[in-house]
């Protein structure tokens, strides 16, 4: 008896949301100090400038490989100070999750979870080229999904709008 229910468990146990981290590693790591040594011996404080990116893409069915990108330059004036470029990546296990919540689990919940580890790369980068560190503040990926949502949805409309009076 106790053998029967647990095979009618099974299949309902298969169709489960499974989300798992497979791997997080290192894809890019680049570091410029085009102007040294020089550029230590200004006094001027810099200014400090950052992109962020993130992609994903399916690898086979049930694995997607995630990447942010950060891009971090600093600036006295023109000369550039440093240039650091970190793409952290990580592979994910993403099954049983609906196709409308498949879009912010990739965009959303896989970038928190990479960007402790890109921000760290940063810091450990600018320190050991002999400046100080920088502190990347957390980043709200939630916001930016949305903010990127919804700049798409104007663009359709705007698309559908210039469609129409022509």
């Amino acid at each position: 008896m106790a053998e029967e229910q647990n095979q009618a468990a099974t299949p309902e146990q298969s169709q489960e949301p499974v989300f798992g981290i497979e791997k997080i590693y290192v894809k890019d790591l680049s570091l410029e100090v085009p102007n040294a040594p020089q550029v230590f011996l200004q006094r001027e404080a810099p200014q400090v400038g950052i992109e962020l990116s993130n992609s994903a893409r399916m690898l086979e069915d049930g694995l997607f490989d995630v990447a942010i990108t950060v891009t971090v330059t600093s600036k006295i004036e023109d000369k550039t100070v440093f240039l650091v470029e970190v793409a952290q990546a990580g592979i994910f296990q993403v099954r049983n999750i609906p196709e409308e919540n498949l879009e912010a689990l990739l965009a959303i919940t896989c970038p928190n979870i990479l960007f402790p580890y890109a921000r760290e790369a940063v810091s450990d980068l600018v320190v050991r080229a002999g400046f100080p560190p920088v502190l990347l503040n957390p980043i709200n990926f939630e916001a930016l999904y949305l903010q990127q949502k919804q700049q798409q949805e104007q663009q359709q409309v705007a698309g559908v709008e210039s469609a129409t009076t022509h």
